[in-house]
């Protein structure tokens, strides 16, 4: 009867007939050595290959015309070469190399096994030192993206006109040509003041233009990479060119405009109460400006409401007003009306009878016949009942100052302190504001509160949540195990890879220099899953060892010696597959790095404590023998088996 065998099966084929001439066997040592039984006798699997033949010669099944057997010698017999491919060279090559790293690893847990005090010092500060390094990782909501473009707000002196704001705008065009390189300069565009229409009011809105002083510049680049470098050098040069104006960069990307919810930095530092309290609320915004402005990694901080801006003030003389036939509110109305056009008081349209188009009709003064107080003086003013009056006659001009623009936050008047991140995690930032902000608590007037909001308050929430559900997670994976080994100590010996994990998760962020994040909190519960199916491997393991007499210790071994294989090649499955994303490459792979470093660090010591801690705490706390199986426990499978039967016999 013919054999077929695998090339590695054919090797051992032919060995075992070379040692059978010689009348010797083969003993095949198992590397699983039991070093704490009485008898200090290693384990041996002894695999015997037995042929159809006795050791001398090879029966053939075919007979000669007379009967007899045809016998051959061995000798006269060559074993045919079975020729390996590439791919079983490799493979074979592969496993004598794992075969001496199985052993180096068995050493390693034997010695483990020996000396456990010292591993739980070696893990225990391990653990240690990534809660110490924990405060220098630094918090971020989401980590900034180079998106090859940048928005730069300006903004001049209040009542600057709009044709000297272009000007301004204009030098600094030619500052940010200095900085960025032609060859990297996309576009440059400008979009100075506020438009007329409301329609563009509504949908271009930014939040940080208040008036025509105000100017918006967005530049794309042709290469992204270099975007921060760019803002970090137009910070300085800005400054020391244009010491009297205001600038401040403006989240360009949609991620970050998500992010900050519309506003124009990531804090806002709020500070609102009734209107009696306007100046003191006033001054005691501009304290913390100046304050915020020394922290470090603090940039662009600036208070958003302008408070000197220049007006002119008229005062109605009521009682020749009444003389003459009108009130204080039919001199307001045709004031309004000359400057802002009838439609802002009454909206009138006309209805086009050919097309059927109505059409908005406003009257208005154009704008360069009022282009001095004597011209504002000389508007007439009336109420359509009485003889139109000049406006001098009726009320006085005084030059003032006053609100560009007023805020309001649950109908109370607020004042905002806008602040952005640079060099810094946005919760080291964070943490210094509050510092501030808490010496300044018991200085605000009754009636008067401060809250910090915009994308740090986003931040703190999202932490909270996702740190809760990182523990609600544990709490119910460690309760549906409970459930599943049917004890309370085997789930809570497989949790004892997880701070391992958490660990290794801190020390990579700070190694890589990343923040903690919401991509990188997601990584962390995805490393937990993995380390904990990977300790179910090696202590479902270890418990059937036990069932079959071993002890603990012996258990353990057996089960990080057997276990090493599937262990490393789940866990090396999903870290190979994350090396990609840890990289962050391509555009927008910033966002999820984070993601991937975190599960690169957390499985990587896990995973080491899966194969060396967990299997040193197993030894610990099992000590006592498995529990066997009772006549109770055979009587309910024989029941359960019978019942089974007679079900499916129904059925059938």
């Amino acid at each position: 009867m013919a054999n077929y065998f695998l090339p590695q099966e054919a090797d051992w084929h032919r060995e075992s007939e070379e040692l059978n001439d010689r009348g010797d066997r083969r003993n095949i040592d198992s590397p699983v050595h039991n070093n704490h039984r009485d008898d200090n006798h290693h384990t041996r699997s002894l695999v015997e290959i037995h042929d159809s033949r006795d050791n001398n010669y090879t029966h053939s099944p075919i007979e000669n015309n007379n009967g007899h057997d045809n016998h051959q010698t061995k000798d006269t017999q060559k074993p045919q070469s079975v020729k390996k491919d590439w791919i079983w060279r490799l493979h074979e090559k592969f496993n004598r190399q794992f075969e001496k790293f199985r052993n180096w690893y068995y050493g390693v847990l034997t010695s483990a096994l020996n000396h456990r005090r010292t591993v739980f010092v070696l893990f225990g500060a391990f653990i240690v030192s990534a809660g110490v390094l924990l405060p220098f990782v630094g918090q971020d909501f989401f980590p900034e993206v180079d998106g090859g473009q940048f928005s730069l707000h300006v903004r001049a002196l209040p009542g600057t006109r709009l044709e000297e704001t272009e000007r301004i705008v204009s030098q600094v065009e030619g500052v940010i040509r200095q900085t960025v390189p032609k060859d990297n300069l996309a576009m440059i565009l400008d979009n100075i003041g506020l438009p007329n229409s409301g329609i563009n009011l509504t949908y271009g809105y930014n939040g940080a233009t208040i008036g025509p002083a105000d100017a918006d510049i967005l530049v794309s680049l042709k290469e992204s990479g270099s975007t921060f470098s760019y803002i970090k050098q137009l910070r300085q040069k800005l400054k020391a060119t244009f010491p009297s104006y205001t600038f401040f960069f403006e989240p360009a990307d949609i991620v970050t405009q998500i992010l900050n919810f519309g506003l124009p930095a990531a804090v806002d530092v709020q500070i609102s109460g009734p209107l009696k309290n306007s100046k003191a609320n006033f001054e005691i915004a501009k304290q913390i400006e100046a304050r915020m402005m020394r922290v470090p990694g603090a940039v662009d901080v600036h208070m958003q409401q302008i408070v000197d801006a220049p007006k002119l003030r008229l005062n109605v003389d009521r009682t020749e007003a009444q003389q003459l036939g009108m009130t204080q509110r039919d001199v307001a109305n045709s004031v309004l009306t000359s400057l802002s056009s009838s439609g802002q008081a009454a909206i009138n349209q006309w209805l086009d009878p050919k097309k059927g188009v109505s059409y908005t009709l406003a009257v208005q003064v154009p704008q360069y016949k009022i282009d001095s107080i004597d011209s504002l003086k000389n508007m007439p003013v009336g109420n359509g009942q009485t003889t139109p009056q000049l406006l001098g006659n009726l009320a006085t001009v005084k030059r003032d100052k006053g609100m560009q623009v007023v805020n309001h936050y649950n109908i109370q008047r607020v004042y905002d302190i806008y602040a952005n991140s640079s060099g810094r995690d946005l919760g080291g930032v964070a943490r210094d504001v509050n510092r501030i902000i808490a010496d300044y608590q018991k200085k605000l007037p009754q009636g008067s509160l401060i809250n910090v909001r915009g994308q740090v308050q986003t931040m703190n929430s999202s932490f909270l949540g996702l740190g809760l559900g990182l523990v609600f997670a544990i709490v119910l994976v460690y309760c549906l195990m409970v459930v599943n080994f049917q004890s309370w100590l085997d789930p809570l010996i497989i949790m004892m890879a997880l701070p391992s994990a958490l660990a290794g998760i801190v020390w990579i962020l700070f190694v890589t220099n990343t923040t903690l994040s919401v991509p990188s909190l997601m990584g962390a519960i995805m490393s937990i899953g993995v380390a904990t199916s990977n300790s179910i491997l090696l202590i479902t393991f270890a418990n059937d060892q036990r069932q079959e007499g071993q002890n603990a210790y012996q258990a353990a071994q057996a089960a990080g010696h057997t276990r090493l294989r599937p262990v490393l090649m789940t866990a090396l499955a999903m870290l190979i597959g994350m090396i990609p994303m840890s990289l962050g490459l391509g555009e927008g792979g910033e966002q999820n790095a984070p993601l991937g470093r975190a599960v690169i660090g957390g499985l990587s010591a896990a995973t080491i404590a899966t194969l060396i801690f967990v299997p040193v705490v197993y030894s610990i706390l099992r000590r006592k023998p498995p529990r066997p199986i009772d006549d109770d426990d055979l009587t309910f499978l024989d029941l359960h088996t019978e019942y089974s039967l007679s079900s499916s016999q129904r059925e059938s």
